[in-house]
């Protein structure tokens, strides 16, 4: 999308030309959009949508899995970006534990001819296990208080509470195993949360072969399963977070308390050289620190592209828990960016935690009416950097393209999927969403 500007007002919102008067700006305001201001349609003049893309497909070289020499090389590429613009750069170290997924999963039942295809839970351990199998409900503590299940395997249905609560009610009841099925159609990836003293192994199965389990409990009582996984592994590992600030550049008499958040995250799955996730909003939060590098705001901007999110949104959990009550009550909005570039994903959403607009939202939806002539759709999602931040009780909404491509996840997540137009359409949104809350009252709009 193209937003032709005069140079003159182009160069006085980057602050080269600051005494030019404001009769001057409405004489050359030429943009594409009648209703953006010379302000907007000056910055969407700098976005270029060509750095975003080389940026992806340095990262996007190899995977980038979280604690490796891989991730390491990435945080470094990312630091360098930011401080060739002149930002005080800070690399955030944290400490994680890393899980090797096993390389066994099964899960073998009598009665049953036809094969089953268990999944491990992330962070579930070791462990063979052989016993009748009872169901339980959900798995909530008030089911299982009048239920015999010592020495047996559980049966549970995915609701209500996390799968964590679930196997850990279970095996504190005295199972030796855990099956949770899935409530609905979809594929589902099931996480215990992180290393935990549930001792007993879980498998998770699909909604269909959930149903068909139940229906042999209650036409066939005491039929029996095996758990076998083998090959999990849990160790300490390290990561950072890359964290670039633009302080206030307006005079202290103008200049507010506020913080902006504006991050990504850089680290990938295994086998997955991550184009899409999430290079793509890492190389866009790069892109917009240099736009908004030279532009006046009254706001403290924070750019934070964090590591390990893949292993449970670690990096930004570590963030926002090291941060004060003070620092936390500064930030008034996160514009999370997390696939923001995939030309085989849907349409541009957002999403908050609660499925309720707020600050953010409401910014994005603004600027997308502005630029597009319709307001970006918002939704509910709970998988991405924003969570902690809003859990914190600030401001926060992710931008992704829903529903993803095909290989989410996949070794086939490489540059050739992305899409500059895309590209282009997500930076230019956050832009003028951003530039709305940071830019200085008194300025020219």
């Amino acid at each position: 999308m193209s937003h032709p500007l005069h140079k003159i007002a182009l160069a006085a919102i980057l602050g080269f030309c600051t005494a030019v008067p404001i009769g001057i700006f409405a004489t050359h305001y030429t943009a594409a959009q009648d209703n953006l201001t010379n302000s907007e349609s000056a910055i969407l003049q700098t976005l270029d949508g060509d750095q975003i893309y080389n940026h992806i497909n340095t990262l996007s070289k190899t995977p980038r899995v979280a604690g490796t020499k891989q991730e390491d090389a990435a945080a470094t590429y990312i630091k360098k970006q930011f401080e060739s613009y002149g930002y005080k750069t800070e690399l955030q170290s944290f400490t994680f534990t890393d899980y090797t997924k096993p390389h066994t999963v099964e899960l073998t039942l009598n009665h049953v001819t036809k094969s089953v295809k268990p999944l491990a839970f992330e962070f579930s351990v070791n462990g063979y296990a052989t016993g009748e199998v009872i169901s339980a409900g959900l798995g909530t503590v008030d089911e299982l208080q009048n239920l015999d299940v010592v020495g047996k395997i559980v049966l549970l249905k995915r609701g209500g509470i996390s799968f964590v609560e679930k196997a850990r009610n279970a095996s504190s009841k005295g199972a030796v195993g855990v099956i949770i099925y899935n409530n609905d159609d979809k594929k589902i990836f099931g996480s215990l949360g992180a290393e935990n003293k549930i001792h007993v192994p879980a498998v998770l199965l699909t909604k269909a072969e959930g149903v068909v389990l139940e229906n042999l409990i209650i036409n066939k009582p005491g039929t029996k399963a095996t758990i076998k996984i083998v090959g999990a592994q849990s160790k300490s590992n390290i990561s950072q977070n890359v964290i670039a600030t633009k302080k206030p550049s307006s005079l202290n008499k103008t200049a507010k308390n506020d913080v902006v958040v504006i991050s990504s995250h850089y680290d990938s799955v295994e086998g997955a050289p991550g184009a899409n996730d999430n290079a793509s909003g890492t190389a866009m939060t790069i892109e917009l620190a240099r736009v908004l590098k030279t532009i006046p705001t009254d706001t403290e901007i924070r750019f934070i592209s964090f590591g390990a999110e893949e292993a449970g949104l670690v990096g930004s959990t570590h963030y926002v828990e090291s941060l004060s009550k003070n620092e936390i009550s500064r930030i008034v909005a996160n514009f999370n960016l997390d696939m923001v570039g995939s030309k085989d994903s849907g349409e541009l959403v957002l999403q908050t935690v609660d499925d309720k607009p707020n600050l953010v939202t409401e910014l994005a939806q603004e600027a997308s009416k502005k630029l597009n002539g319709q307001a970006t759709p918002f939704t509910q999602g709970d998988s991405s950097d924003h969570v902690p931040f809003a859990n914190a009780g600030i401001p926060a909404a992710l931008f992704i393209h829903s529903p993803p491509e095909p290989w989410y996840h996949q070794p086939q997540d490489t540059i050739d999927k992305i899409s500059k137009t895309k590209l282009q359409d997500v930076a230019e949104i956050v832009s003028v969403a951003v530039w709305n809350l940071v830019r200085i009252d008194s300025q020219v709009k």
